[in-house]
């Protein structure tokens, strides 16, 4: 590890002035994610700034009927809060899959956003990677590629985000909350994280120096029909290959609102609004699910290796619609089987 300073100011003010005059400052919270990066030679950060003192760890009611989620609150609180129980519970539903229960009393809502892909080759610094040295080549394209993307790839970068809380956080539509010494401003959750594109090592819209300080969520939580389901090798403690976050509205039998999130199979959380809009208006049913499956994966692109995640998100996406339809699950149960 490299050696670097530590700052811990205790205003939000403070911590974006903290940034200038260093040449590779980082924001450091749980530190779950950037401190392995460190340990890996990933990432060389000179100066850190602490977050812990900042006073963004609280959840509570926005006057339009949403939710506030601070920056610096644990994913566990986050989880376990009433608020997010009753109103969010896909969210819950999802920060639960995640991760183990030791990570999640430490990560934060920010850092939950921030983390990086975990591609082999992005942490193995004896291979190429454009994520982590630009121009040095991909990998993953050509190599052992099981785990990753077959949706909005690029012939630079085929890694997928790893989060499973911001495949909720897209399907409900949240909005992230910044600030930086110019000022503040909010970005839709849908622009917040980008695709590879020619720019792989660029993960998110955030410019130098921003800084999150919450998430918002609308009014809206879906908290009647919903599910998240995520496909994994093993039980615990392991990435999504495939994970669906799906929201229903239902009037009688007919869908009315219906959201849909997929991860694990994209440089982003992977959301189909055209797929979405196949579904409204259309009766619940496996015939109606598949042919938002098949909408979902019409351009999706194996790379040998993951050529199995097309068909496996087709089954997953009819699955957890089938379980949003039928409205039994609650917010702590986490659907690890892998045959959809």
């Amino acid at each position: 590890m490299n050696p670097f300073t530590l700052n811990r100011p205790e205003t939000v003010d403070a911590a974006v002035r903290s940034v200038t005059g260093y040449l590779r400052p980082a924001f450091i919270a749980g530190g779950t994610n950037i401190l392995d990066l460190m340990k890996e030679n990933v990432e060389h950060p000179t100066h850190l700034i602490g977050l812990n003192k900042l006073p963004l760890n609280t959840i509570e009611a926005t006057a339009d009927g949403g939710l506030r989620l601070g920056a610096t609150a644990t994913n566990a609180d986050t989880a376990w809060h009433p608020e997010v129980q009753q109103r969010y519970p896909l969210l819950s539903q999802a920060i639960l899959a995640g991760a183990s229960p030791q990570l999640r009393n430490m990560a934060t809502n920010g850092g939950n956003l921030m983390q990086r892909t975990r591609c082999y080759y992005f942490y193995d610094t004896a291979t190429p990677c454009n994520k982590r040295e630009p121009g040095s080549g991909c990998g993953a394209i050509g190599g052992f590629n099981r785990i990753h993307a077959i949706l909005g790839a690029s012939k630079h970068c085929i890694a997928t985000h790893p989060s499973d809380m911001c495949i909720a956080l897209a399907a409900l539509e949240a909005v992230v909350h910044v600030k930086s010494k110019d000022g503040e401003r909010q970005i839709k959750f849908e622009d917040f994280h980008r695709l590879p594109d020619d720019q792989p090592e660029r993960d998110n819209t955030l410019e130098p120096g921003e800084l999150i300080t919450a998430i918002e969520l609308p009014a809206k939580g879906f908290a009647e029909h919903f599910s998240y389901l995520k496909l994994r090798d093993r039980q615990s403690y392991a990435f999504a290959l495939v994970s669906v976050a799906a929201a229903l509205e239902l009037n009688g039998n007919t869908i009315t609102d219906a959201r849909l999130a997929l991860g694990g199979v994209a440089h982003k959380p992977w959301r189909d609004k055209k797929a979405e809009a196949l579904l409204i208006g259309q009766p619940a049913t496996e015939a109606t699910f598949r042919q938002a499956a098949e909408a979902v994966m019409k351009d999706a692109v194996g790379q040998g290796l993951n050529d199995f995640k097309i068909e496996l998100g087709k089954r997953a996406i009819v699955r957890a619609l089938k379980q949003a339809t039928a409205g039994e699950h609650k917010a702590a149960d986490i659907f690890t089987n892998s045959n959809p």
